[in-house]
């Protein structure tokens, strides 16, 4: 495998294999008065950094790399105030990873060096899949902070 190919495929194992599962563990149990808890108005919900989750996912790799149509509301992900039911919200994620995968398991590695022009940014087609990966880590530790808080259990990830 060459190294431009096993970018792609661990940036799909770090998303759908690492990354999604954790959040929806942390997700699946709590009540939807759970997802839409802020600790302050100028903090964010589970439920909006989900929708913001679907919208950079689908922003940045199913519309700019994947050619498909997409007319993002970046504000509306953070102005909802819910509660949009946690099914919906689970549905939602599942069916935008799942475009997201279909997108990076038929990207071309030779396509990686390609520019491209997302929100203000001209950036490569892998500082665009970078990009998506960091992004997803950094709220998935927001959303794992807010899940203990709610809680006050540990989610066990690495239990042997």
């Amino acid at each position: 495998m060459t190294s431009d190919a096993e970018f792609i495929e661990a940036s799909r194992v770090f998303l759908r294999e690492d990354y999604l599962p954790k959040l929806l563990h942390c997700v699946e149990p709590l009540t939807d008065d759970d997802l839409w808890w802020r600790p302050n108005d100028v903090s964010n919900s589970i439920g909006n950094l989900i929708l913001h989750l679907c919208g950079n996912l689908r922003q940045w790799i199913v519309s700019s790399i994947g050619g498909a149509e997409f007319k993002r509301d970046r504000d509306g992900e953070f102005a909802t105030r819910g509660p949009v039911p946690r099914a919906e919200l689970i549905a939602n994620l599942r069916q935008t990873m799942s475009e997201v995968d279909r997108v990076l398991e038929g990207l071309d590695a030779r396509r990686l060096l390609e520019r491209l022009k997302i929100q203000k940014y001209d950036v490569s087609t892998l500082q665009a899949v970078y990009h998506v990966v960091e992004h997803f880590g950094y709220h998935l530790g927001q959303i794992l902070y807010i899940y203990k808080m709610r809680t006050g259990t540990d989610p066990r990830f690495y239990k042997f």
